[in-house]
């Protein structure tokens, strides 16, 4: 038997919600002293802003003609 899955419109664009992400995770490291949970906060926003350029550059109209 299958198993249904929850399937959800997202009304936030995925490029917003990972600078959300990113924002977020820096404002929560800011609050923190310097140590380990300060630095896994500032990698996740590293990689949401990472993520979020690649997603850009994935979207850039140069990509899409390649896709062509």
């Amino acid at each position: 038997m299958a198993i249904k899955r929850n399937r959800s419109k997202q009304i936030i664009p995925f490029a917003e919600r990972l600078q959300q992400a990113a924002a977020a995770a820096r404002d929560a490291a800011e609050l923190l002293p310097a140590g380990q949970e300060r630095d896994i906060l500032l990698k996740k926003a590293l990689q949401a802003e990472t993520a979020a350029h690649i997603n850009e550059l994935l979207s850039a109209p140069i990509m899409q003609a390649a896709d062509r």
